[in-house]
């Protein structure tokens, strides 16, 4: 096995609107999402990460609260590691990850990984395009772009195998979205670019696909919320996640619901508007029966870790397992082998691992197995 040259880049305030409520952090919103107690995501993740891979590397990473800090703390620090370029500021910007990059590309790097969201993965196309072959660690609020592994540990598991020659290479959709009609409730999303990016089966996750607009899919969201009403048990407060699918629920019971955020209802009504994931928690403390109602994300799987961040780990071991909820439409499960989580937490996704039902219609189910 060849020891490879590594490039390494964290953006270090990616992830953290997630668990706030805040769709992103493009822009002005990570001042918000600081103001609304935000804490950083992508070190940790940036950490899981290399405490997984089990591989010695050159490692070129970028200096401070970008790579460098990370680095030392990990077994890696005991590689060869070459800082590359300087920060004027604690305080990064889009413009240090293009530089950087390109100055990573520029020495060589075998493969550049970096640890942040859909705007990250931007940026690096902006930065080398196809010319460098790249891999994103996850670490965003939404992600539906192709270039990212499905978890760190599943990013460490690529690399390794990129080292030891067991990798394809292909060229990985950068979706661009456009965060501010996002927090209005409004999905646009256009393609940006491609990335050149190693694939292992199983560990790469896809685009997000698009919801179905035909006359059948919306009659099998309307089956499907007949279907969730008739079954809600009286006194029990339902915390529903984003997505057509489940706002076809709300319609069923006539009451508004945020597309993209999580909403909460009691008995019929709403309690709880667009919440952030300490309003989650503040209602689990009012409430004794509780259950969550998610729907997968076309085209990826994931049930939990992308774009639901506010139903975060300590809400879901509050639920718990038994109590979780998912719906699907046919066409959407369809195009699935299984569901995915992916909440930041290891011992959490590990609980909600194994099968679970997924309701496709009125009538029919499904057993899913959940990765």
């Amino acid at each position: 096995m060849r020891k490879i040259n590594l490039g390494f880049l964290i953006n270090p305030i990616a992830g953290m609107g997630g668990r706030v409520g805040l769709k992103g952090t493009d822009g002005d919103m990570y001042r918000i999402a600081i103001k609304k107690g935000a804490k950083p995501v992508a070190p940790a993740r940036a950490l899981e990460f290399l405490n997984s891979l089990n591989l010695r590397v050159n490692l070129y990473a970028a200096p401070g609260p970008m790579g460098e800090d990370i680095v030392m703390k990990t077994h890696h620090k005991e590689d060869l590691v070459e800082i590359v370029g300087s920060l004027e500021s604690k305080m990064t910007t889009a413009d240090d990850t293009k530089r950087i990059s390109r100055e990573m590309m520029k020495l060589g790097v075998d493969l550049l990984v970096f640890v942040g969201g859909d705007g990250t993965a931007r940026d690096i196309v902006d930065a080398v395009n196809q010319k460098q072959l790249a891999l994103g660690v996850p670490s965003g609020v939404k992600m539906y772009s192709a270039v990212f592994a499905v978890s760190p540990r599943a990013a460490a598991r690529v690399v390794k195998a990129f080292a030891e020659g067991r990798t394809n290479e292909t060229f990985a959709e950068v979706l661009d979205i456009d965060e501010d009609a996002y927090r209005r409730n409004e999905l646009k999303v256009r393609l940006y670019g491609y990335l050149r990016i190693p694939v292992l089966a199983g560990l790469m996750q896809a685009s997000k696909e698009p919801s179905a607009e035909s006359y059948e899919e919306e009659e099998n969201k309307k089956a499907i919320a007949k279907r969730i009403v008739e079954e809600m048990e009286p006194d029990t407060l339902y915390i529903l996640g984003a997505g057509t699918t489940i706002k076809a629920i709300a319609d069923e019971l006539g009451i508004k619901k945020t597309l993209l955020g999580v909403d909460a209802i009691f008995n019929g009504k709403v309690v709880g508007e667009d919440l952030d994931e300490k309003g989650i928690l503040r209602l689990l403390e009012k409430f004794q029966k509780v259950k969550i109602i998610v729907t997968p994300i076309g085209g990826q799987g994931f049930i939990f870790g992308r774009g639901n961040q506010q139903i975060s780990p300590d809400v879901i071991k509050k639920v718990g397992k038994e109590n979780i909820v998912v719906v699907a439409t046919k066409s959407k499960i369809k195009n699935l082998d299984v569901l995915r989580v992916d909440t930041g937490d290891p011992q959490v996704d590990e609980m909600l691992r194994g099968y679970t039902k997924v309701i496709v219609d009125y009538h029919e189910d499904l057993i899913m197995k959940v990765v």
